[in-house]
């Protein structure tokens, strides 16, 4: 009888060692799970459905926490969105890291790729393709008269498609503060020559001795209008800048034709940029001949 009960008692015990390894692998696979699928209250969008995957990765990530991952095999528009709550007419400012892998937007448009988005409007920051380390991209924005707007970091666009990989971490949303100084300062670059192929055609186009002349007139006459008819209380300090290197690059859609974006200029610009406190930029290029 002895036998028996020590019999059953060690069955029972290896039972209950095969229950707790199970309840161990069993929660291994839920928190994995959760690790992967906890979007902390960011929701999951795309324009067509099932064709994106949304998730958090463990093994690419920028720092301790898993980033967020979009992977789209086929042109989609796909995003992350949390809705925020903003004070009307303040100033914002969103960052986050972003690294890409074979982002490729489907008719070839800049403003189309991992980027920063407030879903439903065109307000965005640069759009990143190809394959590209972790760099920090940030949004600024003012809220005008809203209190909430959908923020989103997305592969894709407002004016299209993408496919690839594309991975987001370290989110940061910042309230900035209105601006009191009413001397404002602005950067104008001059691209000095277009060269674009356009329809298998190379269009080479330059600014004149004329135009730089004209463009030197009138923004000296922008700088005395804002004196003028702020009557005194604004002034305009423009600085100009002369780009040698070729814009060999523009955007197009079917609404606007062929423009240039930020993204087409922000090589021959950024240090610049970087360097001083500007208020607004023009970029002056010649697109017909």
């Amino acid at each position: 009888m002895k036998n028996k009960e020590k019999k059953t008692s060690k069955i029972i015990k290896i039972v209950n060692l095969i229950i707790i390894i199970g309840a161990v692998i069993a929660l291994y696979i839920i928190y994995g799970y959760y690790q992967t699928n906890n979007f902390h209250d960011f929701i999951k969008s795309e324009s067509k459905l099932y064709t994106s995957s949304f998730t958090r990765d463990k093994e690419i990530k920028y720092t301790n926490y898993n980033s967020y991952k979009i992977e789209s095999p086929e042109y989609n528009d796909a995003m992350f969105y949390k809705t925020i709550k903003v004070e009307k007419n303040q100033p914002y400012k969103v960052t986050c890291m972003v690294k890409t892998r074979e982002v490729q937007s489907k008719n070839e448009n800049s403003s189309v790729g991992a980027q920063i988005s407030i879903e439903g409007t065109t307000e965005r920051s640069v759009a990143i393709s190809g394959t590209q380390d972790w760099q920090k991209i940030e949004l600024i924005f003012n809220s005008k008269n809203r209190e909430q707007v959908n923020l989103g970091f997305r592969l894709g666009g407002n004016l299209g498609e993408a496919k690839g990989e594309a991975w987001f971490s370290d989110f940061k949303i910042e309230e900035g503060m209105k601006e009191q100084n009413s001397d404002w300062k602005f950067a104008c670059f001059i691209f000095q020559t277009t060269e674009v192929t356009i329809n298998q055609k190379q269009i080479h186009l330059s600014v004149t001795k004329n135009d730089l002349r004209d463009i030197t007139n009138t923004l000296k006459l922008f700088e005395t209008s804002c004196y003028q008819l702020s009557k005194g209380k604004m002034t305009a300090d423009c600085d100009v800048y002369q780009i040698q290197t070729p814009l060999t690059k523009l955007s197009y859609d079917d609404q606007f034709g062929y423009y240039v974006l930020p993204e087409d200029i922000e090589s021959q610009i950024k240090e610049t940029i970087e360097a001083n406190d500007y208020d607004h930029i023009f970029a002056i290029v010649r697109l017909r001949g």
